[in-house]
């Protein structure tokens, strides 16, 4: 509308006209009525019809042959909008979603926002968890809906919710190491998820150069994702060079830009857990994770390391808690105690901790046991380390099956990289079988001949049970009493045909004063001796060094074989 009928009538671009108004109208000349419509531009009671040809703008009037007026141009222009507004339309349409159901972000939606049935304050029906063979016909799938509205799969595969998303990443230590800042954003937002709160992720800079630089004197991780911008030969020469200082039962996952199948196969059938192309957002890398612990049937990714006395009073409970907790804070390597001295643990009186029913009521049903359940029952003591207590009450008898402590057992295990067991001094169908499934045993004996006879009885039957396995790892503890008579070191290694991995000097000012405060000997002793030789064994017992670690030589299948 030129000045003159702007003035007049105040248009604005929703306005429409009344009888006095089109009145005025048809008085204005040809020049005053020069309209420039707008796109919501309306009339009300106008038969378009009457006007002139004249009356109408360039851009309204009928296109010559082979032409398209400005109107039509602009149309096509938003063909596209308006033809995915159409799409989206019909998947509401067809899902039956209303607009102020449908997500601001379908990745925050599928990560932030979902709520499952594991969550004790969902309130899910009868109706939510019904299989989708039960799910009536006329529910159209996502599927169904995005392929009726023109979409490719493209559009929702990494968005909507999948089966296993609601399942947690376990308490997994992983390290990644990235080429470009866009992965490593990618990565940060992607350990926000909720998925891996229980996971520790640490993000580095370097790719393959700089991961087989670190791990040169640092544990490796559960999992390893490393970005490379190269291919072919130099890749895999790189993932040679990490094989070398990579522990065997490290998982790895490649991020990479190569879109090759042959490529694909080759890292497959070299062992590597997955290749991941490209990633455009944080649920891509979170799924890619998740993949390899979520499956029911995989087996545990926790060690579990039983530490037993050869006989009362060796301190084989304080060696067991230290070293713990070494593993846990020192070298940052999740861990869960499990105190399985029903009647007179002592894990709760170190860590300051109150006695706890929980793993009474654990090992009373372990079929109820699962993970939102443990989670609850454990006591969190550091934010790597956390005790499965022993009840510490006498107005129960303690007499149960072996199938109970190895479900339990099964159970932390599928949660956490390291499972320390405190085994009390007894000989049961239990304790036996605990023993002998370990992964690795750490027996503690003092220097007299009862805990000599005991351990070397020990070891001959751990070594008769367990023919494929390592040797247990001795620990020589109160080394050095004064006045008192001691069977030297060099005695042990030579009838029991075992080396003691540690040998710990009597302190008793250290230990005493640890056990007081409840605190572990590495806040009260500094730098001793016996704090020194503590934490190299949880350093062993973590894969650090050492001669029971297969660090060196290794091939590179080997180093990424599956569990």
């Amino acid at each position: 509308m030129n000045t003159l009928a702007n003035d007049k009538f105040d248009f604005d671009d929703e306005d429409t006209f009344t009888e006095e108004e089109l009145a005025d109208l048809e008085s204005l000349s040809e020049e005053e009525l020069d309209l420039d419509f707008d796109e919501d531009f309306e009339f009300e009671d106008i038969d378009l019809e009457d006007l002139d040809e004249e009356d109408w703008d360039e851009a309204y009037k009928e296109p010559v042959a082979g032409e398209s007026s400005a109107l039509a141009k602009s149309a096509e222009a938003d063909l596209p909008s308006l033809q995915e507004e159409q799409a989206l339309t019909d998947i509401e349409d067809a899902l039956d979603i209303s607009e102020g159901d449908m997500p601001e972000s379908p990745v925050a939606e599928s990560v932030e926002n979902l709520s499952f049935a594991d969550d004790d304050e969902s309130s899910f029906t009868d109706d939510d968890e019904r299989s989708p063979e039960e799910a009536p016909a006329d529910v159209p799938s996502v599927e169904a809906a995005v392929s009726a509205a023109g979409l490719t799969a493209d559009y929702y595969e990494d968005d909507v919710p999948q089966d296993g998303d609601h399942i947690p990443v376990p308490r997994i230590n992983i390290s990644v190491f990235c080429e470009t800042q866009t992965v490593s954003e990618l990565v940060e937002a992607s350990a926000a998820d909720r998925r891996l709160s229980k996971a520790h992720v640490t993000i580095l800079m370097g790719g393959i150069k700089k991961a087989v630089q670190h791990f040169q004197h640092e544990s490796t991780p559960n999992l390893l994702i490393i970005e490379t911008i190269n291919g072919g030969q130099e890749l895999f020469d790189g993932l040679s060079s990490l094989a070398e200082v990579c522990d065997p039962s490290t998982k790895v996952i490649v991020i990479g830009s190569i879109n090759d199948i042959r490529l694909y196969r080759d890292l497959m059938n070299k062992g590597i857990s997955e290749y991941l192309i490209a990633p455009k957002t944080p649920v891509q890398v979170t799924r890619a994770i998740a993949s390899l612990y979520v499956d029911p049937s995989a087996p545990p990714i926790g060690r579990s390391i039983v530490f037993v006395g050869a006989r009362g009073g060796v301190g084989s409970s304080t060696i067991c808690h230290n070293v713990a907790w070494a593993m846990a804070e020192r070298h940052k390597s999740d861990t869960v105690i499990l105190d399985l001295d029903l009647a007179f643990g002592t894990a709760s009186l170190d860590f300051e901790q109150d006695p706890s029913q929980g793993l009474a009521e654990a090992l009373a049903a372990p079929e109820r046991l699962d993970d939102v359940l443990l989670d609850r029952l454990l006591q969190k003591c550091t934010e790597r380390l956390s005790l499965f207590a022993a009840p510490n009450v006498l107005d129960h008898d303690y007499d149960l099956p072996a199938s109970a402590f190895e479900e339990v057992l099964e159970m932390v295990r599928k949660g956490v990289p390291n499972l320390v067991v405190d085994l009390p001094h007894a000989w049961t169908s239990w304790t036996r079988h605990v023993l002998q499934n370990a992964d690795e045993i750490v027996i503690t004996a003092t220097p007299d001949l009862s805990s000599f006879r005991n351990a070397k009885n020990l070891i001959e039957s751990v070594k008769a049970s367990r023919t494929n396995d390592a040797p247990p790892y001795l620990v020589l503890n109160q080394m050095g009493v004064p006045k008192r008579p001691e069977i030297p070191p060099e005695q042990f290694a030579e009838a029991l045909e075992i080396e003691p991995t540690a040998v710990i000097n009597w302190e008793p000012q250290l230990f005493g004063l640890a056990a007081t405060n409840a605190e572990p000997i590495f806040e009260s002793g500094g730098k001793s001796k016996a704090v020194a030789a503590v934490d190299r064994l949880a350093m062993l017992l973590l894969g650090m060094g050492g001669d029971k670690v297969y660090r060196n030589k290794i091939n590179l299948k080997s180093l990424f074989r599956k569990l």
